[in-house]
């Protein structure tokens, strides 16, 4: 299939590992902006990990992307191996103060202007090519130097190879820079690699940037660093003992912030999905006077005639909707089945999502509910149209380690459905409410702690065997949603945005643009 092309557009999204090749929540969401703004031409820049972790795209283009391109991170396939060079010394030596600046969070004019040296000088030919980076002695020196003074326990070339396969995407994010097309804004959909494309457009362009950030990148790396293939299938060079992870786990982590923070520094607007991401932002070094909240929205129209379609009677079924993956703790969910099957012989657990993303986890999950007798009981349905799904759904159950505010939930209550959902991100917020006026629309549900499946499982028995509860729960969160997460306040909040940020382009004459581009990269 042929991806569309165009020579322009008006916004053009930055995504990582998401819309169009990954369902799920953020993938929705990016579907559901693009349509929410038909009057705008949005190009899709998509980057990933390696070409075989994807498969076909899992969402139909709407017709106002007029481009899209794909790109991958960590293929390893950039070219014959180059001769050895000498490199520029003091090129490195300014790299080195950066990084010493980084490493004592220092925030300075100094260290902006190093930051932006380096990121114009990143093309071929340039102080701080791939290939100096690469092949050359001064870089050869400058991570040997680095090894001596900072590294503990690993060896040299664990750390030699650790730190050229995480820069290495760099150079991949820099060709793109080169060649995205023009757009009026660029919007970032989350801080990594993705956010630092942002970072280097924006230097570079001096078109507006606006993040979007639907979970805090880094924390979630923290969960899933290692659990990527394209990070596991090179742990062979550092999987020597625990300590050494830990260390190269630290070092990962530690480069993403870094990633982070430079997005949150390039941006003229930095969007929260609710007050504690916005805060955690703000301890990640975004400026706060740039930070707000718009909280995901729901089409309340489509799901009230979701609700409609229920009948009188409540489902047994607790149904987990999202992909089968460890950042969702399925197994959890699984062993709370095994208790509320204690209790209510008949109910049924639902998996709704892909199995694709992590293969082995997926078939993990399978062994599991074998090995808890509950082949009768529990269902892995695939990937569901979601208005079919919850009229028969009793129970939406989030058992997940790690949420940002996530959309099922927001859907459910708006077709009729409490939810039990384990206390991460703003679930608690969603189902108690925040703030009085807010929790006087009482609760959609219940909330119990992390990786505790007898919490979880008697939790969801409580709604499904009380009709009092149940019904009052789902009046909550039907109240909730429908006063304060509808698609017409997300939309309107976006429509300010983009209007503003497009209009200072707009504003912006084509030679101040060229003068931009120009200083940008001499």
């Amino acid at each position: 299939m042929s991806l569309p092309r165009a020579d322009s557009a008006d916004i053009c999204l930055l995504l990582e590992g998401t819309f169009p090749y990954v369902s799920g929540g953020v993938s929705s969401w990016v579907n559901q902006i693009i349509r929410g703004f038909p009057e705008y031409t949005f190009a899709c820049c998509f980057v990933g990990s390696r070409p075989e972790d994807y498969g076909d795209m899992k969402y139909e283009l709407p017709d106002n992307v007029v481009h899209l391109e794909v790109h991958y991170l960590h293929n390893f396939q950039r070219g014959a191996q180059k001769r050895s060079l000498k490199g520029n010394r003091k090129a490195y030596a300014d790299l080195r103060r950066f990084h010493e600046m980084v490493k004592d969070g220092i925030h300075s004019r100094e260290r902006s202007e190093l930051f932006s040296r380096i990121v114009t000088h990143l093309g071929e030919g340039e102080d701080y090519s791939e290939e100096s980076f690469l092949h050359s002695r001064a870089s050869w020196d400058y991570i040997a130097e680095s090894y001596r003074e900072f590294s503990r326990d690993p060896s040299f070339v664990d750390y030699f190879w650790t730190i050229r396969i995480m820069h290495s995407p760099i150079w991949v994010l820099n060709d793109i820079a080169d060649n995205l097309l023009p757009a009026k804004m660029y919007h970032t959909i989350s801080t990594g690699y993705a956010g630092f494309l942002g970072a280097m457009l924006k230097r570079r362009t001096g078109k507006p940037l606006l993040l979007s950030e639907h979970g805090i990148y880094t924390k979630e790396r923290k969960i899933d660093l290692f659990q990527s293939e394209w990070i596991s299938d090179n742990r062979g060079l550092v999987e020597k003992n625990n300590a050494e992870m830990a260390y190269f786990r630290e070092k990962w982590v530690n480069f993403f912030t870094e990633l982070g923070r430079e997005c949150y520094q390039a941006s003229d607007r930095i969007v929260a999905l609710y007050e504690r991401n916005r805060e955690r932002q703000m301890e990640d070094g975004a400026p706060p006077e740039r930070t707000l909240n718009i909280p995901n929205g729901i089409d309340l129209p489509r799901m009230q005639k979701v609700r409609a379609a229920r009948g009188d009677n409540i489902p047994p079924v607790a149904c987990l909707i999202g992909r089968v993956v460890p950042i969702k703790d399925v197994k959890t969910f699984l062993r709370a089945m095994r208790t509320l099957v204690n209790v209510l012989p008949d109910a049924e657990g639902w998996i709704a999502g892909p199995e694709d993303e992590d293969k082995e986890y997926a078939k993990e999950c399978h062994g599991l509910v074998a090995s808890l007798g509950l082949e009768k009981n529990v269902k892995f349905l695939g990937f569901q149209k979601i208005d079919e799904l919850l009229p028969k759904v009793g129970v939406i159950v989030l058992s997940s380690i790690s949420e940002a505010l996530p959309l099922v939930l927001l859907e459910g209550f708006a077709a009729g459905v409490p939810a039990v959902s384990t206390d991460v991100g703003s679930c608690r917020q969603l189902i108690e409410g925040l703030g009085e006026a807010d929790r006087a629309y009482g609760k959609a549900g219940e909330v119990v702690g992390i990786a505790d499946p007898e919490a979880l499982g008697n939790a969801v028995a409580a709604l499904l065997k009380d009709k009092d509860a149940w019904h009052q729960a789902q009046q909550a969160g039907i109240r909730r949603v429908e006063n304060l997460y509808t698609q017409e306040m997300m939309f309107g909040a976006y429509r300010d945005l983009y209007q503003s940020l497009v209009e200072d382009t707009d504003a912006a004459s084509p030679q101040e643009s060229n003068n931009r581009r120009r200083e940008g990269r001499h």
